[in-house]
């Protein structure tokens, strides 16, 4: 009887696999590679940005300010809408760099409008969240850290997603440079059962207060108001038309 271990070619397949990575263990994977040299980098388009997300009795309050900047020191345009509706009933706001996130909403945007028309339903805020947090972890969305605001059957939803994919539910929270400003006004005002006016206010201030100290964060605030009924966008250069 013949041993194959004893033939040359075995020997020789065990020599090639006997350093391979044993494909039961877990692989760690790597952020996309930019391409970019770190000079280069200093002149990527970004939000800098303040994004703030409350749930109220009423539906969501998403807020941000207007300005976009090159490495946060120099204001590359005064009038960026930072936040955008990406499903019926559901907003989301670009944090980080500018490219990747217009890319990361267009992308979002086709997934929940294609989900509608397969099964005749709307995505549930949690799908839609995770979907957001398996693209950014696996796609080439470079250097994003949107916050998603949403209504849906289940409630009201504010979810923030950090770059390496992790999504996060609250009541309340903030993404961008200006986020610890605007957390202490939050900290302070916000409460549950909020009307959608009173949020209003809260956020407004919240951001008023990053954009006071946050050179990357400035130039006005948008509002977008999400209720059962969809998803109303409104800009303001002036904080006291909101306050």
């Amino acid at each position: 009887m013949i041993d194959p271990t004893e033939r040359p070619g075995f020997s020789r397949s065990l020599d090639r696999t006997r350093d391979a990575a044993d494909p039961l263990e877990p692989e760690l994977g790597s952020l996309p590679d930019t391409g970019f040299s770190d000079e280069e980098m200093k002149n990527v388009t970004k939000t800098g940005t303040t994004t703030v997300g409350v749930t109220t009795a009423d539906g969501v309050i998403v807020a941000t300010d207007m300005r976009a900047s090159l490495g946060g020191r120099f204001v590359a345009n005064k009038n960026v809408q930072k936040v955008e509706q990406i499903h019926p009933t559901g907003a989301l706001t670009m944090a980080g760099s500018v490219g990747g996130a217009q890319s990361f909403i267009r992308s979002l945007r086709v997934e929940a409008n294609l989900y509608e028309a397969r099964r005749g339903e709307h995505m549930s805020m949690e799908a839609l969240s995770t979907l957001a947090g398996n693209f950014i972890r696996g796609g080439p969305f470079f250097a994003v850290n949107p916050l998603l605001g949403g209504v849906d059957d289940e409630g009201h939803h504010v979810y923030s997603i950090d770059p390496a994919g992790g999504v996060m539910r609250d009541d309340y929270t903030v993404t961008g440079s200006g986020m610890q400003l605007a957390y202490g006004v939050l900290e302070r005002e916000y409460e549950e059962d909020l009307s959608n006016e009173e949020g209003m206010q809260v956020v407004a201030r919240a951001v008023k207060s990053a954009v006071e100290r946050d050179a990357a964060s400035g130039d006005g605030i948008f509002l977008a108001e999400i209720t059962e009924e969809g998803v109303d966008i409104e800009g303001h250069k002036e904080f006291d038309e909101v306050l």
